[in-house]
């Protein structure tokens, strides 16, 4: 089944969290042109080249009481208007007119982004404990140029409900 989206923002970082919203980037193997991890052995690399989340989460987050918005938990990507619990390892996206990802595993959260939830306790983005609020890792298997507002394509839906990576 194929289903659209957007791109609602784009965020970068020299290391770190929060990443902050840029209006264009360039998505290559390596990863968003200017944004930097500063833990390698848990982020970045060819198979999570990207961090996606979902806007439609970082809202319902926001409802539940915690201060989050968009770029706070470290994705590059914050996408809109897709059915993200419905994502997993093997979906693939197209970004735009040239990108196109798939999603490697689930994101797992680390306690770098807690001041974020009203309780401290970041768990809550974790397939694990909540499935479908997690954050998705993605490789790069077409480069090019990302834009806010771009749409966004779900070509393939991959497996899903079974996190693959060590997460909470």
């Amino acid at each position: 089944m194929t289903y659209t989206g957007r791109i609602a923002q784009i965020n970068v970082s020299p290391g770190g969290v929060p990443k902050l919203a840029i209006a264009t980037a360039q998505a290559t193997a390596a990863g968003l042109s200017g944004d930097q991890q500063r833990n390698l052995k848990f982020h970045g690399g060819p198979d999570r080249a990207l961090c996606l989340w979902s806007l439609e989460v970082i809202e319902t987050l926001r409802l539940e009481g915690h201060p989050i918005g968009p770029g706070s938990a470290g994705e590059n990507l914050t996408l809109a208007g897709l059915d993200w619990a419905a994502l997993g390892p093997g979906s693939q996206l197209q970004l735009g007119e040239q990108v196109r990802v798939e999603v490697t595993d689930y994101a797992p959260p680390c306690r770098t982004i807690m001041r974020w939830f009203s309780d401290r306790r970041y768990s809550r983005i974790s397939q694990t404990h909540h499935p479908g609020s997690s954050r998705l890792y993605a490789r790069v298997l077409l480069p090019g140029q990302l834009t806010t507002g771009d749409c966004v394509t779900v070509t393939s839906a991959g497996l899903r409900s079974r996190p693959l990576g060590t997460g909470s």
